[in-house]
């Protein structure tokens, strides 16, 4: 059976380990329950069933990241305001940034000169309030972690989520990059807050999880800027690019795919 990434002129498996640190990436994406909540704000992304349309635009454009932003967001007969903060440019596709938009936990990745659905795109006045970790040795400790993760759901009982926190965010330096087990896509919260109030928990490490010590200056082979070809179940293809490498776990990476705005977080391990 042939592996479903192909990167180059090689294949790879998502890995599956189960044990911490190593992330669990379940055979498909079975998405988040419309009844998941987490503390009062919903734990929900924006859906799309359309691929992103774009249009050539050759004037330079100030540098964004750091900004906060507003625009329409048109997509059929629909269209709907967002507002969020820039938090990152991608170095190996400059027209694609993250945004973190405001009510919604997922980080988006969308060519906002480009895609014609982005429209009247406003830089905000609005300066993002300063904000300093109050745990740095915590935050620290907590990279690259397994953990458990407690959500509230609609019912009242509280719903464990099993992921692994990635790095802190860029530009929101009091939040944290995290994905799960059952949505293998990046998220973002205010984790310190959510460990102080018992709704965080930072799983041992397994013995058999330790990575391989590598030798001074060796260089870690990076897929950053590769074009990625998934095999779905249902026969079908999807393409996208590797955008990341996570620096807490080299064989972990962000994927931006061609037909979505979601980033998703796979552990890609070589087959050939």
């Amino acid at each position: 059976q042939k592996p479903p990434f192909q990167i180059a002129s090689d294949n790879y498996n998502r890995n599956s380990l189960a044990n911490p640190p190593r992330l669990f990436v379940p055979s498909g994406h079975a998405g988040v329950s419309a009844n998941m909540m987490k503390k009062k704000n919903p734990h929900k992304k924006h859906k799309s069933s359309l691929g992103p349309t774009t249009k050539v635009l050759s004037q330079p454009r100030r540098n964004i990241v750091g900004c906060r932003i507003q625009h329409i967001w048109k997509e059929g007969a629909g269209h709907v305001v967002w507002k969020g903060t820039v938090l990152d440019q991608v170095p190996v596709n400059p027209s694609l940034y993250l945004i973190k938009y405001d009510g919604f936990d997922c980080v988006y990745g969308l060519e906002l000169h480009k895609d014609e659905r982005v429209q009247g795109l406003e830089v905000l006045p609005d300066r993002l309030a300063k904000s300093r970790l109050t745990d740095v040795s915590l935050a620290d400790a907590m990279i690259g972690k397994a953990v458990e993760h407690m959500f509230e759901t609609e019912e009242g009982p509280k719903e464990e989520w099993r992921g692994m926190v990635l790095a802190r965010a860029p530009i929101m330096t009091t939040w944290f990059y995290i994905t799960y087990e059952k949505d293998p896509v990046l998220y973002m919260y205010q984790l310190l807050d959510d460990y102080k109030e018992g709704d965080l928990r930072i799983m041992p490490d397994s013995n058999d999880a330790v990575p391989a010590e590598r030798e001074p200056g060796e260089v870690v082979d990076s897929l950053v800027g590769k074009q990625v070809e998934y095999a779905k179940e249902d026969g079908g293809k999807r393409t996208g690019m590797v955008i990341h490498q996570v620096e807490a776990k080299p064989s972990v990476y962000f994927i931006k795919f061609d037909d979505d705005f979601l980033i998703y977080v796979y552990d890609l391990v070589k087959t050939s």
